[in-house]
């Protein structure tokens, strides 16, 4: 996914750059009005070049008050000029009248400061499964490589051979195996596993990517869990 994030306080952009490239989304970044203007013209441009459903979906999110032109002033204008991407407005605005005007002027979505980035990232994904409507919903298999897992009876194979996983276990490799290729944090581990955002047992991640390397890796070829560190882990087959 793409992300526009069009943020001028420093601080705020740093962390959400950060969460959001740690998701592995490509995130482009503006710090005023007409400069976020001119970077979803862009995209708009670009993605009209683009053919099919496998293009990548480009979200924007917009703050309110920016300088040079605000908010609502970008998003009126990109409406009006007929750019439909998706657009998650950010403000510390509260009341229902912000609210409702911002959607009224074309905002897709709207999220208050301050906000869990796991909100944040749900409604991100939320906004882009609206523009893929074309695909799947939701496969009752996933396959990497030989290693097939049924959502509907919750049974993995590997090569054609049982893999008995524990609950959580399933959980975690479901995850991973949603999106082939794709790293996640520990944080997002944490947050769709466990539930929660913060890691009651210092390592606990870590101890379950372990044991699923064990009964899904271990005795197998080619190895399918990667961790990259610093980063987080991904499930992939090799391409070469």
């Amino acid at each position: 996914m793409n992300i526009l994030l069009v943020e001028d306080d420093a601080r705020i952009a740093d962390f959400l750059q950060r969460g959001l490239r740690a998701e592995g989304w490509r995130v482009e970044r503006a710090a005023t009005g007409p400069e976020g203007l001119a970077m979803a013209r862009d995209a708009a441009r670009d993605a009209a070049q683009e053919v099919g459903a496998s293009s990548t979906p480009t979200l924007m999110v917009l703050d309110l008050m920016l300088p040079g032109l605000n908010g609502l002033e970008v998003c009126q204008t990109l409406r009006a000029e007929g750019v439909t991407l998706p657009i998650l407005m950010l403000t510390a605005m509260t009341t229902l009248e912000d609210r409702v005007t911002g959607l009224r002027l074309g905002a897709d979505d709207y999220l208050c400061k301050p906000f869990e980035f796991e909100e944040l990232l749900a409604r991100l994904e939320a906004l882009a499964r609206r523009g893929r409507s074309t695909r799947p919903r939701h496969s009752p298999t996933l396959t990497v490589a030989d290693l097939v897992f049924d959502r509907e009876r919750m049974r993995v194979t590997r090569a054609g051979r049982a893999v008995t996983l524990t609950a959580r276990e399933l959980a975690l490799l479901e995850l991973l195996m949603s999106a082939p290729g794709r790293m996640f944090s520990r944080e997002r581990i944490l947050a769709s596993v466990w539930g929660t955002h913060e890691d009651p047992l210092t390592n606990i991640v870590d101890v379950y990517i372990r044991r699923l390397r064990s009964k899904v890796d271990e005795g197998f070829e080619p190895a399918l869990i990667h961790t990259q560190r610093g980063l987080g882990y991904r499930l992939e087959a090799p391409t070469g």
